[in-house]
């Protein structure tokens, strides 16, 4: 997942590094150091948040600092080689005293529990115990990492560092490179059937993101429970009311986005209103609905990518279970292969209209298991850079 050119150390390595940037489009210019670290480097761990502070040593443009750790198999010489070679290529012009503007800097602050002092790298960075604007960052990701050189804590130390120099937190994030491909998105939806995941998954994606968040609002549908009940009395109000309301959604919620939400994530596409009523109405009320529904289609607003969570109708009727939203303990595993067919017969029309993704979760936990979320997040990527 994490190709390199550079020579491997022989077992795996933490390192942790400081990223700054004062010239241009700063946290653009951090984006592009972390995703070019976990293509050089190894796996992106964890990112702190982005502190803004003034320039140190010189008068200059503010910087915007942030810490992050890597899992690296690269020896310590390695890995220092990488990060001078990602600063060139994003314009970096290294000054003889050290104190300029940069677009971007990368210093390497640990490599495990290594204490290296040769005449091309030290390690752990000399100075970084005296900098508030790396400590605070880096107590975010590391507060018990132990300085081999200090013998104490990143807390320890910040709490012992005179640098009084202001940290000014900004709101916008740095991305994990997993969601890179994503971030191109503005407008995702998920898709699938009952029980696959698909507003957990919603929810986590658009968190990580920072996107907002439409939901579909099961629980305020008043014929819900009646159509589980008697399903052919209530089937054509229960779609029409759904249809409605996510079309209501979709063409106002989604554009009240505040200023520091840049996207969507639905858990749904408004073309699910067809998938479920060709699986609920009556032969003689689908070619009403079909009317309903492409008069609002024509003006809805339509997402780029749509992310399809495949799921077995046993795995998800178990989920549904396990979840135990009392109305549907009796959805039939007949229903969910139906449904489960009838997605599959809508693919075609999903791929045609916005990029789809299609990614098999039935071996998968995400929910509960960070490293099934990592799996996902993976295949997903996978199919993105194959059709981009």
């Amino acid at each position: 997942m994490f190709p390199n050119s550079f020579p491997h150390f022989c077992s795996m390595a933490v390192v942790y590094i400081s990223i700054g940037s004062n010239l241009g489009d700063r946290i653009q210019m951090l984006q592009k150091g972390i995703d070019d670290a976990a293509a050089a480097i190894g796996a992106i761990e964890r990112i702190s948040a982005v502190v803004e502070t003034p320039a140190l040593g010189f008068a200059g443009n503010s910087f915007l600092n942030a810490c992050f750790s890597v899992q690296t198999t690269l020896a310590p010489k390695a890995v220092m080689d990488a990060l001078i070679s990602i600063e060139k290529k994003h314009g970096r012009v290294r000054s003889s005293n050290g104190y300029a503007d940069r677009t971007l800097d990368l210093d390497l602050l640990f490599y495990d529990d290594e204490v290296i002092n040769s005449n091309d790298l030290i390690v752990p960075h000399p100075a970084f115990h005296k900098r508030n604007f790396v400590l605070g960052p880096l107590v975010e990701i590391a507060p018990n990492k132990v300085s081999p050189t200090h013998q104490k804590t990143v807390q320890e130390l910040l709490h012992a560092c005179s640098d009084n120099t202001k940290l000014n937190p900004i709101q916008e994030k740095l991305l994990h490179p997993i969601y890179a491909l994503l971030k191109q998105h503005a407008f995702i939806c998920i898709e699938g059937i009952i029980g696959c995941g698909k507003t957990s998954f919603t929810r986590a994606l658009a968190t990580a993101l920072n996107y907002k968040t439409l939901e579909e609002r099961f629980a305020e549908n008043p014929f819900l429970p009646k159509f589980y009940r008697q399903p052919k009395r209530f089937a054509f109000p229960l779609e029409l009311s759904f249809l409605a309301d996510r079309f209501k959604q979709i063409n106002e919620d989604a554009e009240q986005l505040d200023m520091f939400q840049a996207g969507v994530v639905a858990d749904y596409h408004i073309s699910k209103s067809l998938v479920f009523a060709n699986n609920t109405l009556q032969e003689d009320e689908f070619p009403l609905f079909q009317q309903l529904y492409d008069l609002m289609y024509r003006s809805a607003n339509q997402p780029s990518l749509c992310i399809f969570l495949r799921q077995t109708p046993s795995r998800a009727q178990a989920n549904i279970k396990k979840r135990g939203r009392s109305y549907e303990q009796n959805i039939s595993l007949e229903y969910l292969s139906d449904l489960a067919q009838g997605y599959q017969n809508h693919l075609p029309f999903l791929a045609h209209h916005m990029k789809l993704v299609v990614v098999d979760v039935s071996d998968l936990d995400f929910v509960l298991y960070p490293e099934d979320m990592k799996k996902l997040l993976t295949r997903i990527n996978q199919q993105l850079a194959e059709v981009s």
